[in-house]
């Protein structure tokens, strides 16, 4: 305790931080860092690998687009609900800045733009091992064979800018908030892609060697939508593959409170492809209040695409976000510089690309409209309509295991009696189904979770320290019109007139990557963390002759930790 006292807090980071890795893994993306950084690396959470299989490749996993005529009438009937409510004219009706729609290709020289960041291409990512050589010399021989050896494996944006004619083949290990598992792409497969992106990183942007990993410990911030299975794979991967000498695994909520330094709040966490709304009470999750919502940013950049296409906006290109990743990159940069929520028509004039098969990027000028209806699908997601994918096997779930054996009356410690027991109960015991996701809208989730919480005081405090978290989180507008939405939603019996959107210290994005830094470097008595002989032997010994392998119990271990 004297050290506490006496120690300087960048000094106990540099310390503490050092041999201390922060693992976020998300559905697009996936944060990994020393403790001791500010912000971590954020690199796409995908690999290439070179196929020699003749036909298409370059294709993502798992994948498929399936929009009904039901979903189309819901979706246009959502638009006109928000056109509504933003002022702005109908699908049916032309926009004054859509009828004088202009979309002209930009061949050769032209005046460079104020803001290089929106307007410059992407490029084609170079497939072979010796890049200098490949930018020289042509690709292949007279006899049709190629001169020079492909790259095994591509990792992170450079595997999205893969033009589609190369022999790769693109794999998303996470998507929707769960292991990409399916009869194409098996869960070995899915630990093996996992085990090759996170090792790429700490070679790569982290610089630690294989040799070096006994040295290091590892923080998993995993996202609520895992379940006990998928953490415990995480664990296996970490501990046995990446040769770390120790972990601890902690929810993203309960990581985002501490990044942000609060100890109650309402987290909403916008991913790419999730969304998920937890309540925390004194640095504990409350189970009860989680919702899971199919939907995030790569949603709306799809949405933003249908809406020019209506309105003929975009310019007459095979965009294909799924086929062609890199698609999905310039649409990013599209959503992330252009959309935005308030009243009126949002519009601006910028620059589009189309990449066809390899051939350089060709800059066609547009006029996008409606650039404030596609976060909206926040809170109306039929304006969303998402790609399906085939689910995990059933099976693929279920632990043959008795996982909950001698649990019930386990002493957690920290204050005796009883203490861990509500942190155990609260957790959902169902490892055989994925959890269950609820198709509202974002408002509507947050004010259930939060009067699902109980208490009156607890809900108003609650209301009052609502976070938003995650790459969508930086939308501009998105603020004021959480907390407009969410205070029409709470239902008139309640008394509570009172909803606050608390400013993030950091970047929304990085938020539940830096909790889980302050909490790896504040445990100092590490009682939650397993150890990898202890992993390795196929189980977590806890007091005498008391095995526990559940992820359940694991995450109960960080709360426990931290409630004490």
């Amino acid at each position: 305790m004297d050290y506490l006292k006496s120690v300087v807090p960048s000094q106990l980071v540099s310390e503490r931080g050092s041999n201390l890795v922060i693992i976020n893994p998300g559905s697009a993306n996936v944060r990994i860092g020393l403790a001791k950084q500010d912000t971590p690396f954020n690199v796409p959470h995908c690999i290439a690998r070179h196929t020699t299989k003749t036909g298409k490749s370059n294709q993502m996993i798992s994948t498929q687009v399936t929009t009904t005529s039901q979903q189309q009438v819901d979706r246009e009937r959502a638009f006109n609900t928000t056109a509504s409510l933003l002022k702005i004219p109908y699908l049916d009706e032309s926009s004054s800045f859509g009828s004088r729609k202009t979309v002209a290709r930009i061949d050769g020289y032209h005046q460079p733009s104020t803001n290089t960041k929106k307007d410059t291409a992407f490029p084609w990512t170079n497939v072979f091992e010796d890049e200098n050589e490949a930018r020289a010399a042509p690709d292949v021989t007279d006899s049709g064979e190629s001169k020079r050896k492909y790259r095994n494996m591509i990792f992170g944006e450079e595997a999205m800018r893969i033009s589609p004619k190369e022999p790769y083949t693109i794999h998303r290990p996470i998507r929707r908030g769960h292991f990409n598992v399916s009869p194409q792409y098996s869960a070995q497969q899915v630990c093996e892609d996992l085990v090759a992106i996170w090792d790429w990183v700490l070679l790569d942007k982290l610089e630690i060697a294989h040799s070096e990993r006994n040295k290091y410990s590892a923080v998993l911030v995993v996202p609520g939508t895992f379940d006990s299975r998928e953490i415990k794979e995480l664990l296996t991967i970490v501990l046995r593959d990446l040769c770390f000498s120790s972990a601890v695994v902690h929810q993203e909520g309960l990581s985002t409170i501490f990044g942000n330094g609060l100890s109650t709040a309402c987290i909403v966490n916008m991913g790419a492809q999730t969304s998920t709304v937890v309540c925390i009470e004194d640095g504990v999750s409350l189970p009860n209040t989680e919702k899971i919502l199919p939907f995030g940013g790569d949603d709306i950049c799809r949405c933003l695409l249908w809406i020019q296409r209506h309105y003929q906006n975009w310019p007459q290109l095979r965009t294909d976000v799924l086929a062609k990743p890199i698609d999905m990159l310039m649409l990013n940069r599209l959503k992330e510089s252009y959309c935005e929520i308030r009243e009126g028509e949002v519009e601006t004039a910028a620059t589009v690309y189309s990449y066809e098969d390899g051939m350089p990027a060709v800059a066609h000028k547009t006029n996008l409209t409606s650039l404030n209806v596609p976060p909206m699908g926040l809170f109306y997601p039929n304006l969303l309509v998402p790609e399906l994918f085939p689910q995990p096997p059933r099976t693929w779930f279920q632990d043959h295991e008795n996982m909950l054996e001698e649990t019930w009356n386990m002493d957690f410690g920290g204050g005796g009696g009883n203490m861990g027991l509500p942190v155990w109960d609260s957790f959902a015991v169902s490892p055989l189904n994925p959890k269950k996701e609820e198709k509202i809208g974002l408002a509507e989730a947050i004010t259930s979770s939060i009067l699902s919480a109980g208490r009156i005081d607890l809900q108003r405090k609650l209301f009052s320290s609502i976070q938003l978290v995650g790459g969508v989180g930086l939308t501009k507008g998105l603020v004021s019109a959480v907390e407009e939405r969410v205070l029409h939603a709470i239902p008139p019996t309640e008394a509570i007139d009172t909803v606050e959107v608390l400013p993030s210290r950091m970047d929304p994005t990085f938020v539940s990557w830096k909790g889980g830094a302050i909490l790896g470097i504040l445990d100092f008595g590490r009682e939650a963390w397993i150890h990898r002989n202890e992993w390795m032997e196929n189980g977590i010994r806890v007091g005498s002759a008391k095995k526990y392998r559940d992820s359940y119990y694991i995450q109960a271990q960080a709360f426990c930790f931290i409630n004490s």
